[in-house]
This record gives structure tokens, C-alpha cells and sequence, in this order.
């Protein structure tokens, strides 16, 4: 029986640098994870793939900015763009899979599974949003945007203009789990919680309401694999392997290490913030909650950690 492994790529599975955003760019990097994903299960995995969108919504949020401004067009609620690049980034992902599994004489399709995630209305992160989304704007227009949108929180940002910010609560629970855990288990390739997933409210009557918000990626791939009991969580990075005292004469790799070492590293400060620190908090959280195994490596490396020959594995 294979085993099952949650893969989470990110931004630099997407767009390299500033100079390829275009959507043919974006797919062709798509393709290049693809190979190395491919490789992975070739190894004996069943795989779901995760991704980020950020530079995406930002993009259908600027374009929904500009179409209203020069044609009176209708804005694009955040919550509908995280819907929007869940189809377009899967779709890429998808067919990218398909195409390789071709290549390889792989029996394997890909399938996108467009995921709601619940958040709690009472999170703290609503009543202090903090994640900045979307275009800079300048003094002289924010009274219309004010006037336009008097629910949105905007905050000045380092001398270059104003920006909204909006709240990034922790996910609760994947909606789509139990389809997601039978189709992966039946065969099929997944892509599943594009985006960190879109986040929904519950009801008093059971119903599911999304809201404007944005999820942490990895907190809801780790999330994942925990309902769906992942054997492993990979979280992919712009490295090889984690280091402690990144970038310093004194740098350490770590190859393998236990949670305990793993969360004393983490209160010692060693992770940055916003960059490194999430993706461990994601891999701690996935073996406080019963994981067996995780990995933090680049997407040209996944063939070559989940052999062991490189990575940073982290175990109970």
C-alpha cells in the first residue's frame, strides 16, 4: 500500500522572479514541480498537492480595481478571488500532472478539488486583520475608497501609500475532507486547499457563509493532512534543507530533527517570521496532532528528500 503524503508548494513553484508572472510562465513552473512530483510518487506515494495563490489574487484584484475604475464594472470579493485562482492555479497543476503521467507511461489522473475551509467567527484575527492584500493606493484616493468600501480596514505601509489589510484566521476544519481522503485513496492525484482554502463560516443552522479573509497556506495544509491522516506533510521552500543561523558564517543544516529540538529552535527565535517560522509551525502542528513524519525542502529536491538523501525530516 503506498503512502500518503500532502505536498505543499509554493510561491517559487509558481512564479520564478518579478520578470515571469505572465500565466504561460506561472505554468511552466508548474510543469518543472510537476516533473519532481511525478518522481515522488514513482517512489510509492499517493499524493495531494497544496499551493499558494498570493501574487494570483493580487493580480484579480487589481484587475477588478481597474475594470471598475475605467468601466463601472462590479468588484471582485476577495473571498470569490481565492475561488477564482483555486480553478485557474489547479487547472495548471492538473493538467501539468496529466501530461507528465503520460510522458512516464504513469496510471494516474489528476482532479482538482475546488476546498472550503471553516474558520471561527470569534477569531481573534478579525477584530485585528493584518495581512496586507491587493494594490498601494494614495492619499488623494482614499476618501473615494473609504467612501466605496467603509468596511475595509486600510493601513499606511512604509511611505509607499495605503493598503488594506484583512484577517488571516487559523482554519478549523477542511469541508471537503472526507472526498478528498476517498478519491486520493482511490487513485487520483489531488489538488485540494489552493490558497489555504476558502474560508467559510458556520452557521447556527449549519450553513457555510465565506468571508473575506486569507488562510495561511501551510496552517491548512498541515490542517489536511492531519484529517485526512497523511503519513507525511512536505512543505516546500526556496532551500534544500532548513538552517539555523541562516546566511551566518556559523549556519547549521538540519538533516533530522525531533519536535522537541524542533519547537526549542523555534522559541530560540531561529526562524524568521513570515518566512521560514510558518512552514515549522505547520510541521509542528502536524505531529503535536498525531503526524509521523514531515519534510521542509525545495521542489527540485523532492525526489531526492523523500529518498532521504536530502531535507530537513522532522519526526515525533
Amino acid at each position: 500500500m503506498n503512502k500518503l503524503a500532502v505536498v505543499a508548494i509554493g510561491g517559487n513553484s509558481l512564479i520564478r522572479d518579478n520578470d515571469h508572472q505572465s500565466v504561460e510562465d506561472q505554468f511552466s513552473a508548474v510543469c518543472e514541480t510537476a516533473r519532481h512530483i511525478t518522481g515522488m510518487i514513482q517512489q510509492g506515494y499517493d499524493v495531494i498537492i497544496t499551493h499558494g495563490n498570493g501574487p494570483q489574487v493580487g493580480f484579480i484584484l487589481r484587475r477588478s480595481e481597474i475594470a471598475s475604475e475605467k468601466a463601472g464594472m462590479h468588484r471582485v470579493p476577495l473571498v470569490s478571488c481565492g475561488a477564482d485562482t483555486q480553478g485557474a492555479i489547479g487547472y495548471q497543476i492538473q493538467q501539468a500532472m496529466d501530461n507528465e503521467f503520460k510522458r512516464r507511461g504513469v496510471e494516474k489522473s489528476a482532479m482538482t478539488i475546488v476546498t472550503q475551509v471553516i474558520v471561527d467567527q470569534k477569531d481573534p484575527a478579525f477584530v485585528t486583520p493584518t495581512k496586507p492584500i491587493g494594490t498601494f493606493y494614495s492619499e488623494e484616493q482614499m476618501e473615494a475608497i473609504r467612501k466605496d468600501n467603509p468596511d475595509w480596514v486600510m493601513v499606511s505601509d512604509a511611505g509607499r501609500g495605503y493598503r488594506r489589510v484583512v484577517a488571516s484566521p487559523k482554519p478549523q476544519t477542511i469541508v471537503e475532507k472526507d472526498v478528498i481522503s476517498k478519491l486520493v485513496r482511490d487513485g487520483y492525484c489531488l489538488i485540494a486547499v489552493g490558497g489555504g482554502g476558502i474560508p467559510v463560516v458556520q452557521e447556527e443552522d449549519g450553513t457555510l457563509k465565506g468571508v473575506d479573509a486569507v488562510i495561511d497556506k501551510d496552517f491548512a495544509s498541515s490542517l489536511l493532512a492531519t484529517q485526512i491522516e497523511a503519513d507525511t506533510l512536505v512543505i516546500s521552500t526556496g532551500v534544500p534543507v532548513v538552517y539555523l543561523n541562516y546566511g551566518k558564517p556559523d549556519e547549521k543544516a538540519l538533516n533530522k530533527v525531533s519536535l522537541a529540538e524542533l519547537k526549542q529552535y523555534a522559541a530560540e527565535k531561529h526562524f524568521a517570521p513570515g518566512s521560514m517560522l510558518p512552514k515549522v509551525e505547520a510541521v509542528i502542528q502536524f505531529l503535536e496532532n498525531g503526524g509521523k513524519h514531515a519534510i521542509i525542502t525545495n521542489p527540485e529536491s523532492l525526489e531526492e528528500a523523500v529518498a532521504g538523501k536530502t531535507g530537513t525530516h522532522v519526526y515525533p
